[in-house]
């Protein structure tokens, strides 16, 4: 065991130096990646962050909400991968940033996220969201102040099982963190369930509750999280970082598969892209018109979670006003249930519209409150103010524009869809021998239009009808003729010669019996 050991040793300066190779490689081909190793005072590698210039790019218009997290025995050394997530106008979560550490102490961390700050040019996130590690939080308190530091919700119902040992504790206290309370309301349910179970010396709790401000969602209400609650993206990416790297694989190993990965993803957005510039969803509400301009405004998965609330906002009843001196009070309760009221601020003719519920500010898309007060003014487009530029079909149309956004850059972002587009269509193409060949020669007669192109002489026109048969005929039918006349165009029900022929038949068929007749 101890010689395997040593030779790992041995090998990790070969293999760091391959690492920085294939990094430099990649720097090549895109001007905009970046990476920064820190080494020990004997020359020892301790951490490596990179991000390309793809995700930079990103960051600039989904930056404001960052999940990071730790995953674990995803390469030969055993060292700890952190990984910076977000989520794009699809609803998709995206990678801005990736490190490889050998520690997760205070100083690790709060490295990592300079280089991360460094990265994007200096631009912090408004929120970010961790699994509750101490050192993770002690390192965004001293390079992200301003920042709002949210726990996640999975693992806090999972601390609570593992201290607690009591599900209907458990269930309690995911009521009071998730509960849509205000604080006063909060604070008395708190004490409550404290008291019913007897752990107020309960340690675990009281720190827990000292932290409240990064967990209840009266605290975090009004907080823009992009609809983040948990770190269960974070996860979800770990899993899909396990379908591209073995455990046995090098730095150099995992780095490139790890770019494989982020090929995947970005051909992913790529046909959500393409989902949302596809036709139009077929309208379900009774609110068509705002129905119609969420479907024309926001991409395909964001409408899908905008029109559930289209539909709950059937059960809003506006069941007062009030004026004031720029702005008009409306007051929102749900049908039979009038104890709860919502406040709906309409101001300045519909340049600003705020909800109590405060859930535009959360996550970036009109509640039912706001959606029951346009209709009851007869509103028939969703107004500017309540449009996040981020949700929508044009949230990328800056980037192609961008001066960082090189034509290398480009090319080695179609690369990567293009194989992605090739290996699906291979995939059904292969599955009989008609397909084969029709998949193949078109991609053959294709290239040989784009080669000819470049070489500047003038291509032949692609066939797109298919190519030939396993027996060598072409791929046309053949044209359809009539059994009666033999003529291409018709059949012998529409031949024009159908009753010629039959009254020929008819006539020699009588004479032939003449003449027996006479026989």
């Amino acid at each position: 065991m101890y010689n395997q050991i040593a030779k790992a040793m041995r090998e990790i300066p070969e293999d760091v130096g391959r690492a920085l190779n294939y990094l430099e490689g990649m720097a090549a081909n895109d001007k905009s990646l970046y990476y920064k190793e820190f080494r020990a005072t004997v020359g020892r590698l301790l951490n490596l962050f990179w991000c390309d210039g793809l995700y930079r790019e990103d960051y600039k218009l989904f930056g404001d909400v960052v999940a990071f997290d730790a995953t674990y025995n995803k390469n030969k050394y055993r060292c700890p991968f952190v990984v910076f997530t977000g989520v794009n106008h699809h609803n998709q979560t995206i990678v801005f940033a990736a490190c490889i550490v050998t520690d997760e102490t205070d100083e690790t961390y709060i490295w990592v996220l300079q280089q991360f700050l460094e990265a994007m040019d200096g631009r912090v996130p408004s929120s970010v969201i961790t699994d509750g590690a101490r050192a993770m939080k002690n390192a965004i308190e001293k390079v992200f102040p301003g920042t709002h530091h949210r726990l996640c919700a999975w693992h806090l119902l999972r601390n609570a099982t593992t201290n607690m040992c009591s599900p209907r504790f458990t269930s309690k206290f995911r009521d009071c963190m998730l509960g849509d309370y205000e604080i006063p309301v909060f604070r008395n349910k708190w004490h409550i369930l404290v008291e019913e179970f007897g752990v107020e010396e309960k340690e675990w709790l009281n720190e827990i509750y000292e932290k409240r401000r990064s967990w209840a969602t009266c605290y975090i209400r009004g907080k823009f999280f992009a609809g983040f609650r948990t770190t269960s993206r974070c996860e979800g990416l770990h899993s899909l970082i396990g379908k591209y790297t073995k455990p046995h694989y090098d730095l150099s190993e995992f780095i490139e598969h790890f770019q494989r990965m982020l090929g995947h993803m970005r051909f992913r957005e790529f046909y959500a892209e393409y989902e949302s510039a596809r036709g139009v969803p077929v309208m379900q509400t009774c609110i068509e018109p705002l129905e119609m301009c969420a479907a024309d405004t926001y991409t395909r998965e964001v409408f899908f979670l905008f029109r559930p609330i289209l539909v709950r906002s059937g059960a809003m009843r506006v069941v007062d006003y009030q004026t004031r001196d720029n702005s008009i009070i409306y007051y929102v309760c749900r049908y039979a249930k009038p104890t709860k009221v919502w406040e709906v601020e309409w101001v300045d003719n519909g340049n600003a519209i705020t909800c109590s519920c405060m859930r535009m500010e959360s996550f970036g898309i009109p509640c039912e409150h706001i959606i029951s007060v346009l209709v009851r003014r007869d509103v028939r487009e969703i107004p500017k103010c309540l449009v996040l530029h981020r949700w929508t079909k044009k949230a990328k149309e800056s980037m192609s524009e961008s001066s960082s956004f090189t034509s290398e850059l480009q090319v080695s972002n179609r690369l990567c869809i293009l194989n992605e587009c090739a290996r699906m269509m291979s995939e059904v193409a292969c599955a009989t021998t008609e397909r084969f060949h029709e998949a193949r020669d078109l991609m053959l007669d294709l290239y040989s239009s784009y080669k000819a192109l470049d070489e500047g002489n003038t291509p032949s026109k692609p066939r797109l009808g298919g190519g030939t048969n396993p027996k060598g005929h072409s791929g046309r039918k053949k044209p359809q003729r009539c059994s009666n006349c033999k003529k291409p165009g018709h059949n012998k029900t529409s031949c024009s010669k159908r009753n010629e022929n039959a009254f020929s038949t008819q006539g020699s068929s009588t004479r032939q019996t003449d003449v027996s007749r006479q026989k």
